[in-house]
C-alpha cells in the first residue's frame, strides 16, 4: 500500500473524523469513541486518498464491482469509482437500500450492479459486520457473487469472524486502533 498516501489519510481521519464521547454504534453497541469517516471522505483530498487506497484492496480481492449499505458505503464507493477511472480500471459501483424503494423501479440494489460479477461489500467503518451482511444478503438475492468485504476502518469488534463465517475474504485500510493512536500522538486543539 502506498505508504505516503496511507500516512496522510490516517492523519486526516485522526484529525477530521475521530471523536471521543459515549454513543451507540449502528451495531447497537455502546462505544467511547467514533470514527465518522464521512467527515474525511467528503473533503477533496480525503476522497482522493481513500479512493486510491481502497482501490488497491479492490484489486487485490479480484472483484469486478463494489457496493454496500446506504449511507455508509456511498462516499467510499464513489471515491473508489473515481480512482478506478483515474487508473483506467473497469470497476462497477452500486449501493443497497435499507428497504425497497416504493416508486420508480422499486429496487433495493441501485447503481451499476450487474448479476453474476465477483462482488465485494464495502463500507467506511465496520464494527460487527451486521449491516454489511444485510447488504450481502440483498446482493445475493439479485444475483451478486459476493466473495469479499472491504472497509476503510475496521473497529475490531467481531467483523473478522462474522465475514469468515459468511465465507468472505475481509480486508481494510486501517484499524480503529491506528486512528486512535494517531489522534493521541497528534491531538487536535479545540
Amino acid at each position: 500500500m502506498k505508504s505516503q498516501e496511507r500516512s496522510e489519510l490516517l492523519a486526516m481521519l485522526a484529525r477530521e473524523s475521530y471523536f471521543e464521547r459515549e454513543l451507540t454504534l449502528s451495531s447497537g453497541r455502546a462505544s467511547s469513541y467514533y470514527v465518522d469517516c464521512k467527515r474525511t471522505l467528503y473533503l477533496p483530498r480525503g476522497a482522493y486518498l481513500a479512493g486510491e487506497l481502497v482501490l488497491e484492496l479492490v484489486q487485490a480481492a479480484g472483484v469486478e464491482q463494489i457496493g454496500g449499505m446506504a449511507a455508509g458505503a456511498l462516499p467510499v464507493t464513489d471515491a473508489v469509482m473515481a480512482a478506478a477511472h483515474r487508473n483506467g480500471l473497469d470497476v462497477r459501483g452500486f449501493f443497497v437500500r435499507k428497504e425497497t424503494k416504493q416508486h420508480g423501479l422499486q429496487q433495493m440494489v441501485e447503481g451499476a450492479f450487474k448479476p453474476g460479477l465477483k462482488t465485494a461489500v464495502i463500507d467506511d467503518t465496520i464494527t460487527t459486520g451486521g449491516s454489511s451482511l444485510q447488504a450481502v444478503d440483498a446482493m445475493r438475492v439479485v444475483g451478486g457473487n459476493v466473495v469479499a468485504a472491504i472497509a476503510l476502518v475496521e473497529r475490531g469488534e467481531g467483523a473478522v469472524e462474522a465475514f469468515a463465517r459468511a465465507g468472505l475474504k475481509y480486508s481494510w485500510v486501517f484499524t480503529a486502533e491506528e486512528v486512535r493512536a494517531e489522534r493521541a500522538a497528534h491531538p487536535v486543539a479545540g
